[in-house]
């Protein structure tokens, strides 16, 4: 597994989503945005509407190669490293708080 960069994680191309966000970093950036507009109503287990909503990251991670995974016949993730998954995101966030 090659590791990525948290900038490379940040800009990892994404497919149709429901934050309609194109990158890791949009979708990172809708999530916080929802955060903020819901306040106390904001659903962390549906936040843009469907429950499950890690994996439209984890499939790109998959597809990438950074992580460990398999895809079922229709291309939806059928197993994930979740764990290295949210290590390789959690990196990417913070690396959302520096300056470069």
């Amino acid at each position: 597994m090659t590791r990525p960069t948290p900038q490379q994680v940040l800009d990892l191309p994404l497919l149709d989503n429901d934050s309609g966000a194109s990158t890791v970093r949009g979708y990172l950036v809708a999530l916080l945005a929802e955060l903020w507009r819901e306040e106390e109503r904001f659903s962390g287990k549906r936040p843009f509407g469907n429950s499950s909503w890690q994996y439209d990251v984890y499939l790109p991670m998959i597809r990438a190669g950074w992580v460990e995974g398999a895809l079922d016949e229709d291309g939806y993730v059928d197993r994930c490293d979740t764990k290295a998954a949210d290590a390789l995101i959690v990196a990417a966030i913070e690396a959302l708080g520096t300056t470069a």
